[in-house]
């Protein structure tokens, strides 16, 4: 590794677990990142949203975990990271079951990163004009802890379209967010797809 490690989400990929986690305002979510690494860049091609319920349950978060690396290890793609909403908007820590999922992750992807939802920036979103993502990322630190990342200016997450903020916004207008299927949508029932393939049509 040469340079700093940087993160380039794409724009659905972002917006997906965005508006998971306002399908859920009450409860903690997440998901994971799919995508590829090149040279000194991760590239998040797509993100998964998996559960609102049981986050820490490992049977159903196993089983889902093996049906998307199925899917797209076929496309060339595997799990880079993984998303944590918390449950009190208020609550801006990483706690255990996230950092638990972004142990497991790190096992198969060294450069895996945890992105934290950030509400204050999400509350803040309206207002500014901001294009950053409204996400925290921490990467894994020498002593394999989870560390905020970006304070050193050594690692970087940014959108790979300039405009995903104000597509969010619409998507956020338009309560887009009730049409996000996640693994326990699935897992309830099968007709359910958890790959969202009609959320940006």
């Amino acid at each position: 590794m040469g340079g700093e490690l940087r993160y380039e989400i794409s724009q659905n990929a972002y917006i997906k677990l965005v508006l998971h986690s306002l399908k859920h305002k009450t409860s903690a979510v997440n998901g994971v990142f799919v995508g590829s690494s090149c040279d000194d860049v991760v590239q998040i091609i797509d993100s998964v949203p998996l559960f609102h319920n049981h986050l820490g349950l490992l049977p159903p978060l196993e089983i889902s975990l093996i049906m998307i690396e199925e899917y797209y290890s076929a496309r060339g793609l595997g799990i880079v990271g993984y998303f944590h909403a918390n449950e009190r908007s208020d609550d801006v820590e990483l706690g255990n079951v996230a950092k638990n999922i972004g142990d497991h992750i790190y096992r198969y992807f060294p450069q895996a990163a945890i992105l934290l939802l950030d509400n204050k920036k999400l509350e803040a979103l309206p207002k500014g004009k901001d294009g950053l993502p409204v996400m925290q990322l921490y990467k894994r630190d020498a002593s394999k802890n989870w560390k905020l990342a970006g304070s050193d200016g050594g690692c970087r997450l940014t959108t790979k379209e300039p405009a995903a903020n104000a597509v969010l916004l619409d998507y956020i207008s338009s309560k887009k967010w009730e049409d996000v299927v996640d693994f326990d949508d699935h897992l309830d029932d099968i007709t359910k797809d958890w790959l969202n393939p009609e959320l940006f049509k």
